[in-house]
């Protein structure tokens, strides 16, 4: 059987950082108030230099290198992000362009802060298909170019960046994604989203969110989805060396630890450094973790998100 490994991961963060004690001179806030709400201590905003494209190019060549991977051997892009460079074309088709790519296919996918599960779970099935042997999956984000910077309820919460996975075709391994669940449901499409569109409004639009709702759907449905891989797997919660959740808040995650049942250790947190970066949080966080010595070769980690329209699902794979 052919199975997607992990070869390399690697991340790109801007150069700037935007502490709470920044943010409490541009809105009514303050440090105190934004870490005990969310764990959040700082974000990277991108500069005028720095776009989505450029994060994500900047991401995909150091996972490359941790890979050993020449990028020549790469065919397929899988780029997920809610903040694209242009309407069209795709930012990964730019990323390709970059990379001097000209073989297989890139092309960019939305689904928010889900998008880097859905882009894994999509590269995943076109190379156990056949149609593709080695994919950079990038997550990679610029949601401060959409926040409103006068709402403090939401400007606080997000930051840049971008990382990024190359995966392998291998016979016969061992490791490599082991199982996906993919889910959404469009009833809860006003609880979190941008009040804007080329098709609509004819405008990029600015984030909104009811945050008590997101917070509510998300412990619920990373837990839920979190047992549909376990039992799809034949595996328990005591199995998983490591869970890669999508980095939104504090809270969301100790308080699905908890419903688990695991030390709240077992999760690679990095929400205090980076913010919620959407599509890019995991690959981030992931790459964090193998970086500081925790995250190592032959573990069974799970990774898992939620995001806007509501769409969330999982990736178990075995690093």
């Amino acid at each position: 059987m052919i199975k997607s490994v992990i070869a390399g991961v690697g991340s790109a963060l801007p150069k700037h950082v935007l502490t709470n004690d920044d943010l409490s001179k541009m809105v009514d806030t303050s440090d105190a108030w934004i870490t005990e709400r969310t764990g959040i201590r700082q974000r990277h905003i991108a500069g005028d230099d720095e776009t989505t494209k450029s994060l994500a190019v900047d991401a995909a060549k150091r996972a490359l290198e941790h890979a050993g991977v020449e990028v020549g051997a790469v065919d397929l892009i899988v780029l997920a992000t809610s903040t694209p460079d242009h309407t069209f074309p795709a930012t990964a088709t730019e990323v390709q362009a970059d990379l001097g790519i000209t073989k297989g296919a890139a092309f960019d996918l939305q689904a928010v802060c889900s998008g880097f599960v859905y882009a894994l779970t999509t590269a995943d099935a076109l190379i156990k298909s056949g149609q593709a042997t080695c994919a950079l999956v990038i997550g990679a984000e610029t949601f401060s170019r959409i926040l409103d910077w006068n709402d403090r309820a939401t400007c606080v919460l997000f930051g840049d960046g971008a990382g990024a996975f190359v995966l392998k075709a291998e016979e016969g391994s061992e490791k490599g994604i082991l199982n996906c669940k993919l889910r959404s449901d469009g009833r809860y499409r006003n609880k979190l989203f941008v009040d804007g569109g080329p098709s609509t409004t004819k405008s990029v639009g600015h984030l909104r969110m009811e945050g008590r709702e997101v917070f509510k759907h998300a412990v619920t449905n990373m837990h839920e989805v979190i047992g549909e891989i376990l039992h799809a797997a034949g595996a328990t919660v005591a199995d998983i060396d490591w869970f890669v959740p999508h980095q939104a808040n504090k809270r969301i995650l100790d308080t699905t630890a908890g419903k688990l049942g695991v030390p709240a250790d077992k999760f690679i947190v990095t929400v205090d450094k980076h913010g919620n970066t959407s599509a890019a949080s995991i690959p981030l966080a992931f790459d964090f973790g193998v970086k500081q010595g925790l995250i190592k070769r032959g573990q069974l980690v799970l990774m898992e998100a939620m995001g806007g329209g509501f769409t969330w699902g999982g990736v178990l794979a075995r690093y």
